[in-house]
């Protein structure tokens, strides 16, 4: 549908309404004046005459307007036509009337200039009227052409309780949402060069030992050819763990993370990560241990949350100090079960508390590949602990704190 029949169809309904109305009025009118005056036949012939007249030239007037203000480049020119055809109306039906009364010259006069009087007085309301709808549409004109050149915090500021208010206040929060939508595009435009940087970082690192040790065994500089290729394999292992984690975490953003919940006990999974993990712990001298109530039942993948608390166990290990511990802690609360990861390092800084959970954000000291981590776990976990109906946060000290909610069974 074309905006040019959207127009047309406009243009006639307007057009029909006015000569409804013209009509309505007109025979209302004579209504009244039957009712009120008891003409004669000679004064109804005067009298319908008359209306005719002033029907056919307020018609013509109407749709005069009409065609102008459709063209009109101004507000206040349009309201002052509108006006002036509305007195030139009055007037005429006023000295049409004066006329057929037989009014003396010096009262028809009188009438007249009181006639003259209204029309200027309406003509300054109108312009008066005018002024303000104009200045408030220029405002609103203004801003549009401000956000349209790029300004996104430019506002009308218009504040009325009518239409053109209510445009106005559609146009302010259009533009509010149009700075709010580009803030989030400059933030996310930000996160993936982060994004692709640490990446970078990630793959470049085991890529150059790689090809180093590449070179170095063709060259045969290698004096311990098994040592090299036990390097060579650890590297090929930290990148099969680095795209696995990317491609998990890809799942987890797009929502395509499929779990497979089952009952089970989240002590004995929690006893089976420190297992797992206390190799780890005791070359760093670290105690590891569970604390807990006993059995805790609840429903859910039991591979993923695995993978959630040995992630959480092995930063936990990375950032304690030697001689320190590490404890899971396991507790209930109304309708859920929870665990807390918690160690004796230094804790969370307060600028990472908000974005502890981004991809790839990670302490400076843990940045040195000999730290391990790819800085992925925590925002894996958050996706698996989320994608389970939980919730994970981080705690308050001392130490490290790390604290999940699972839905209990």
């Amino acid at each position: 549908m074309d905006s040019h029949g959207v127009g047309r169809r406009l243009s006639i309904r307007t057009v029909r309404t006015i000569a409804l109305g013209l009509l309505a009025v007109t025979v209302a009118a004579l209504a009244v004046a039957e009712a009120a005056m008891q003409p004669t036949p000679a004064d109804r012939v005067m009298l319908y005459t008359t209306f005719a007249g002033m029907l056919l030239a307020t018609s013509v007037l109407a749709f005069g307007a009409l065609r102008f203000t459709r063209q009109a480049r101004s507000l206040v020119s349009t309201i002052r036509l509108v006006a002036l055809a509305a007195v030139v109306v009055a007037g005429g039906a006023v000295a049409v009337s004066a006329g057929t009364m037989f009014l003396s010259e010096h009262d028809l006069r009188l009438v007249l200039v009181a006639l003259g009087l209204g029309m200027g007085l309406g003509l300054v309301l109108a312009v008066a009227v005018a002024s303000s709808l104009t200045s408030d549409l220029s405002s609103i004109s203004s801003a549009a052409h401000r956000v349209a050149a790029g300004d996104l915090t430019a506002r009308s500021t218009v504040e009325r309780g009518d239409e053109l208010g209510e445009a106005a206040e559609a146009f302010d929060g259009m533009a509010a949402r149009l700075q709010a939508a580009e803030i989030q595009r400059l933030r996310n435009d930000e996160e993936r060069r982060r994004l692709f940087a640490a990446i970078g970082h990630d793959l470049r690192t085991p890529l150059t030992s790689l090809q180093a040790a590449i070179e170095a065994l063709q060259d045969g500089v290698a004096t311990d050819p098994a040592r090299y290729l036990r390097m060579m394999s650890k590297d090929v292992a930290d990148l099969e763990r680095l795209i696995e984690d990317l491609t998990l975490l890809a799942r987890i953003d797009a929502g395509r993370l499929e779990l497979r919940p089952a009952p089970f006990d989240l002590s004995e999974l929690a006893d089976e990560a420190v297992e797992v993990l206390q190799p780890v712990a005791a070359a760093r001298g670290i105690e590891i241990r569970v604390d807990g109530p006993g059995p805790l039942p609840v429903e859910a993948d039991s591979a993923a949350l695995g993978r959630v608390l040995r992630n959480l166990l092995d930063n936990a290990i990375r950032h304690s100090p030697p001689g320190g511990g590490v404890t899971v802690e396991l507790g209930v609360e109304p309708d859920w079960v929870v665990a807390s990861i918690v160690d004796d390092g230094p804790g969370f800084a307060d600028d990472m508390l908000d974005r502890a959970f981004d991809a790839f954000v990670r302490g400076d000291e843990a940045r040195r590949r000999d730290g391990g981590g790819s800085g992925l776990g925590l925002a894996i976990a958050k996706g698996l602990i989320e994608g389970h109906g939980g919730d994970i946060v981080i705690g308050e000290g001392p130490g490290g704190r790390v604290r999940l909610r699972l839905p209990s069974r």
